[in-house]
């Protein structure tokens, strides 16, 4: 796991061949209980198809959040789980948002998205200003990928810093989508 993770890890931790200027994660998962939440920062913008979408417009719903890149090896690896769970999960009222980051043209996320059959709305935030939204000390993304779960009150309810297969995906959503 350490090298798939390496694909995304900055030059100045890991080995000198190719700098994405991203630390990879560190395979932690954190599920937090419901009096220990903090609010979702406001994550609004236009998409990677070119319109408008926020993580607002999903209130009341648990929605999963996935911070990725096109370029980066470890967010290919996911992608595919990622669309499979967002698909089989709308039913339980669970909507997936993506946050597109360091991708300087929409066309190489859209090309990315269409790849892995990525239907879900994805922000595009070339420069990571939306990622800096999230509170210091908070269940901030701190590497790539990152998924976090927000709950149906809007609060930030789980973080995995790591690439999450279909299980991860199941064990991470589940109990949170199952809250009233």
């Amino acid at each position: 796991m350490a090298l798939t993770l390496a694909a995304c890890s900055s030059s100045s931790t890991g080995s000198n061949s190719g700098s994405s200027n991203f630390v990879s994660g560190s395979g932690e998962i954190t599920v937090l209980k419901p009096a220990d939440r903090k609010p979702a920062p406001d994550l609004s913008g236009k998409t990677i198809a070119g319109g408008q979408d926020s993580l607002a417009a999903y209130k009341g719903k648990v929605v999963v959040v996935n911070i990725w890149g096109s370029w980066c090896g470890p967010c290919r690896a996911e992608a595919p789980h990622l669309a499979s769970v967002a698909a089989a999960d709308q039913a339980k009222g669970v909507q997936f948002l993506g946050i597109n980051t360091r991708d300087l043209t929409a066309s190489n996320a859209t090309s990315f998205a269409k790849r892995f059959g990525i239907t879900y709305p994805n922000l595009f935030d070339p420069y990571g200003k939306l990622i800096l939204r999230f509170p210091k000390g908070s269940l901030n993304p701190q590497s790539l990928p990152a998924t976090l779960v927000i709950d149906r009150q809007g609060r930030l309810a789980a973080r995995a810093l790591k690439p999450l297969g279909l299980d991860d995906l199941n064990q991470l959503i589940d109990p949170i989508a199952a809250e009233k």
